[in-house]
């Protein structure tokens, strides 16, 4: 088993050299990942639904600017389309790894549990983005529910400063601001991450230093981004459906 885990660890080094990210994305179902399979494993998907998020959204702008009557409205709509799919399908498979393999067989490691439900958080935040109204709703809920699930487990067994709690501060900010439209929520979420965070930055261990403050900096970043938008835009909460906001 650890020869195997080791060599999975080697072709997904060497496909996110190549950036070939969809070749990373290979693990056993059923067993547990070490920290670095494991970090190998959010990388490549997080790269896979993010090149699919960026051109989705390029792809709504374009569309947003051309003329319904125009022969090149359908060919963008029929592209989004395709964009779109590809990247439900994506979502929905880290989805089912999560729940039937990784979620539970994390359950006695707090910090993969954690990183777990966040991922779960993230994966149906980007099926919120590009969810019709129908089906918003559900994505909407099945996202808050993993990341205050999380957050909660997260405040018991980590410290403010852990890299994990902060990127769940972080990316649960984000969602409150872009997907529900609520900046005052996802500006209280931030603060008090950061807050707590720089109160106990005399704890932080130099392994995890470079991490946690590159993260802290992204939560201060969005917090003066929303303070602005708000007061420019007298708190109506919208966001600009583009790539302002920072999330890890």
């Amino acid at each position: 088993l650890a020869e195997r885990t080791r060599l999975q660890i080697q072709r997904a080094k060497l496909a996110e050299q190549a950036e070939r990210f969809e070749d990373m994305g290979v693990t056993q179902k059923g067993e547990k990942l070490s920290i670095e399979h494991r970090n190998l494993l959010s990388v490549a998907y997080k790269n896979v639904v993010g090149a699919r998020r960026s051109a989705w959204r390029m792809l709504t702008s374009i569309g947003s600017k051309t003329d319904p009557s125009e022969s090149k409205h359908k060919l963008v709509k029929e592209y989004q389309e395709k964009v779109e799919e590809e990247l439900k399908t994506i979502c929905h498979t880290v989805l089912e790894l999560l729940d039937q393999y990784l979620i539970p067989d994390s359950k006695d490691n707090a910090e993969s549990y954690v990183f777990y439900l966040k991922m779960k958080g993230d994966y149906f935040r980007y099926l919120a983005e590009v969810a019709s109204e129908a089906d918003k709703k559900d994505t909407t809920a099945n996202s808050k529910k993993a990341y205050e699930d999380a957050l909660e487990f997260c405040k018991a067994e980590m410290d403010p400063t852990h890299p994990i709690r902060l990127g769940l501060a972080l990316n649960f900010s984000v969602f409150y601001y872009e997907i529900l439209n609520s900046p005052k929520e996802a500006c209280t979420l931030a603060k008090e991450a950061f807050d707590a965070a720089i109160a106990e930055l005399d704890k932080l261990n130099e392994e995890s230093y470079k991490d946690s403050t590159l993260i802290m900096q992204l939560l201060r970043d969005n917090l003066t981004l929303w303070t602005s938008d708000n007061a420019g835009e007298e708190g109506d909460g919208e966001g600009d459906g583009g790539e302002a906001e920072n999330d890890n």
